[in-house]
């Protein structure tokens, strides 16, 4: 039997560095939503106890190293399977890109998992088995707009945000997220208003969303990568409702209501990169 996941990309309405935790991490507080940019997971059973994992890039780990193959040997070790698998993912979310297409693919393997082996397991249990390989993972399992908090664990459902069209632009580089997190200085940081944001989701009220949309990160991605700000620039010049950094970076998407505009976006940022891409938001 064969099981088939899509894994959709995230962005990041609202990103907040809130604190410094004893632990080590950042408490965050944030809105995610995300968008028709998916990952495909086909996943199979095998009789010999082993993990296989295919991807259609060459560059990309299919060891240990790759959050797939953590997500199962995770979850064989919880449940005592003995049975191999074999998980193939056809990527089309752009990697290192503040898209969270490493922590959507774990998702995508977690929920698969649960139904190839009709696993009895909470949304609780999955999201502390996700946290075991990154901090984006629990929203990932819901894959709704919702307010994300503490790490990344604390994840509260909000309406589908208003739907609209997304342009999203990958420069030519990858931006490490633990590199940029390192230079977290809290004082130096601008702080969106993420419970306006959530209120303004509620109220499906598209213009006070995007008033309230931000990304802390922006302070210290963008000195380091200029060209995250010549991408926002060239959105708004392009007639963009908005421009913002998902993530750590380096992709930055654009909302438009209106499909002329992001059709124009579009268009205006093909020749400026590589990576282009225009999607609507997922209901």
């Amino acid at each position: 039997m064969e099981i088939i996941e899509k894994a959709p990309a995230k962005i990041n309405l609202g990103l907040d560095v809130v604190d410094k935790r004893a632990d080590g991490y950042h408490e965050l507080e944030m809105v995610m939503s995300s968008v028709d940019l998916a990952d495909r997971l086909i996943l199979e059973e095998l009789a010999e106890d082993k993990i296989i994992i295919e991807t259609n890039k060459a560059f990309l780990p299919v060891d240990k190293r790759n959050n797939v193959y953590q997500a199962a040997s995770l979850i064989k070790k919880r449940f005592g399977i003995t049975k191999g698998i074999k998980i193939k993912i056809t990527k089309n979310i752009p990697v290192a890109a503040g898209l969270g297409g490493g922590s959507t693919d774990c998702a995508a393997a977690l929920r698969g998992m649960v139904r190839l082996w009709d696993l009895q397991i909470s949304m609780e249990e999955l999201i502390e088995i996700g946290m075991e390989v990154g901090t984006d993972v629990p929203y990932c399992l819901y894959g709704t707009t919702a307010h994300i908090a503490g790490k990344g664990e604390v994840v509260t459902p909000l309406k589908p945000m208003p739907q609209c069209w997304v342009v999203l632009v990958k420069p030519r580089l990858s931006v490490s997220t633990s590199k940029i997190f390192q230079q977290v200085a809290l004082d130096q940081l601008h702080h969106p208003d993420i419970a306006a944001l959530s209120e303004a989701v509620l109220a499906e009220d598209y213009a006070a969303m995007l008033a309230a949309m931000g990304n802390s990160l922006e302070a210290i991605t963008i000195p380091k990568y200029p060209i995250v700000q010549q991408i926002k620039d060239r959105m708004l010049k392009y007639g963009a409702d908005t421009a913002l950094m998902s993530g750590s970076g380096p992709t930055v998407f654009a909302l438009c209501q209106k499909y002329s505009r992001a059709q124009r976006v579009y268009n205006g940022l093909k020749g400026f990169c590589d990576e282009v891409y225009l999607v609507r938001t997922l209901k």
